[in-house]
């Protein structure tokens, strides 16, 4: 059983099968977008590396004669500070976590040394403020400041440096 089938025309000179033109079309548009969008990727990477080249040799003057800033250490105090407040004739309480933030390791352990005085100051501090003013952001602000100069003034007077740049709470509880 052969399968008889008419021999096809030849092919015109000069006249391509439909399917084959388009395919090569588009075959050659998304070659030339792809050269076209490599180009311009190239073209912008090469200006803006450009730039930067002749920006860090002016900055790196500065930034070489500046001053290298220590990586900052953090010192929990712990335990948790517990304080309590008389507050329209009801027992309220605080409990604060504060962590001190410094950059020098020595001053932070020389400090440590005075840590009953450091702990006593802060405790007198806490508990003598205004329970509803302690709810508001505004508050809680105000002692963390207050609780940094303390600190701070107690390095100055005892280790002759201020030993931290701040105080932060790590744990603010009021009840």
């Amino acid at each position: 059983m052969a399968k008889n089938q008419a021999p096809s025309p030849p092919p015109e000179p000069g006249v391509k099968p439909a399917g084959k033109g388009k395919l090569k079309l588009i075959l050659l548009v998304v070659v030339a977008l792809l050269l076209a969008i490599g180009l311009s990727v190239g073209a912008t990477w090469f200006l803006l590396s450009k730039g930067d080249s002749g920006q860090d040799e002016e900055s790196a003057a500065p930034v070489a004669a500046a001053p290298v800033r220590q990586a900052a250490i953090y010192e929990p105090l712990v335990p948790a500070f517990v304080v309590n407040f008389n507050h329209q004739g009801r027992q309220r309480y605080m409990q604060v976590s504060v962590t001190l933030m410094g950059r020098d390791q020595a001053a932070l352990d020389a400090l440590k040394v005075h840590m009953p005085l450091l702990r006593n100051n802060l405790v007198m501090l806490l508990s003598s403020q205004d329970f509803a003013l302690l709810g508001t952001p505004a508050g809680m602000e105000m002692l963390r400041q207050q609780i940094t100069a303390s600190v701070q003034e107690l390095g100055q007077k005892e280790l002759g440096k201020p030993v931290i740049e701040q105080a932060l709470f790590t744990n603010f509880v009021l009840q």
